[in-house]
């Protein structure tokens, strides 16, 4: 692909949901406790966040103002919601006026699927932090469901989020990983790397914003939230490198169960090898890695150039 693949999306919800805060720290390398000096967004605020080579976000950050709101369902009603390839509306959990939020999102589905019907639709379910940890879990289903029985015709997928912890990782991801095209490829693509590799598990990051594109696991493992674990841990100690002005290269962590190497990959994406054979934990998994790596390219084999496209021509 040799032009941007552009895609829109619309980031909603009232003002003080938490839109601009999970923003800036997915896009602009913010820190939670940095959040704080944002203000409001006035009207609509536009960005263009490269990811993945070729593919574009078009980022439309919508102020969630009473004033704001209705004019996008009433005078620009065309112009807001034309053309877009994914909406995001964010309900803060502890809303003061729910009713207005459910108005405020009725109206935004209408206006979906009038002017962009194939648009795909998520809902986060934000501040969770602010709900007791014994009753996250009930809370979430409960709004989840009632988000979802409003417009029955609309397939919605809902997250809990926070700024504070690896949710907000785990729920952009999936809408990262809702647009990028020919996942199929390159999830197949890193089946075959985690076999040539014997390794456990693969992940692949976008290198900016470390967001999990594709992973496989060979074996399974109990914790489901690990890789946004690992996003949330990678991204801070990225940003802890930047502030002594140092670039963050490569990781290498060992135990006694496994080894974990990250490393950049391609030109925009990191790769996270997680091995426990102890035969070739003997040796650093770097140095396997990096060997592999050059007799993959050496030998010409179609398997990496096809891994290579899969990551940066076909996005």
């Amino acid at each position: 692909m040799s032009k941007q693949d552009l895609k829109k999306v619309l980031l909603m919800g009232k003002s003080g949901a938490g839109k601009t805060s999970m923003r800036s720290i997915i896009f602009a390398n913010y820190v939670a406790r940095d959040t704080t000096r944002l203000g409001a967004t006035i009207d609509v605020e536009h960005s263009h966040v490269r990811f993945l080579g070729n593919l574009v976000l078009n980022l439309w950050d919508c102020g969630g103002q009473e004033a704001f709101m209705d004019s996008y369902f009433e005078t620009q009603r065309d112009h807001i919601f034309r053309n877009v390839a994914l909406l995001i509306y964010v309900f803060d959990i502890e809303s003061a006026d729910y009713a207005a939020d459910v108005r405020y999102y009725k109206s935004c589905i209408e206006a979906i699927e009038q002017n962009s019907p194939h648009a795909k639709v998520f809902c986060l379910i934000h501040k969770m932090d602010l709900i007791a940890d014994e009753l996250r879990e009930q809370a979430l289903t409960e709004r989840s469901d009632q988000v979802k029985s409003l417009c029955e015709n609309v397939d919605v997928r809902c997250f809990g989020t926070s700024i504070w912890d690896e949710t907000l990782y785990r729920a952009w991801s999936q809408i990262v990983y809702a647009l990028i095209p020919n996942v199929q490829v390159l999830e197949k693509q890193i089946k075959q790397f985690a076999e040539v590799t014997c390794a456990d598990e693969v992940v692949l990051f976008e290198r900016a914003t470390f967001l999990v594109i594709a992973h496989v696991s060979i074996k399974e493992h109990g914790d489901a939230h690990r890789f946004e674990k690992i996003s949330n841990i990678v991204k801070q100690f990225k940003l802890s490198c930047g502030k002594v002005q140092s670039q963050f290269q490569s990781m290498e962590v060992r135990n006694s169960n496994f080894t974990a190497f990250v490393d950049q990959f391609t030109a925009n994406t990191a790769v996270m090898i997680v091995q426990s054979d102890p035969i070739i934990r003997k040796n650093s998994l770097a140095h396997f890695y990096y060997g592999l790596q050059l007799a993959i390219q050496a030998s010409g084999s179609e398997f990496f150039h096809l891994l290579n496209a899969s990551c940066v021509l076909l996005l």
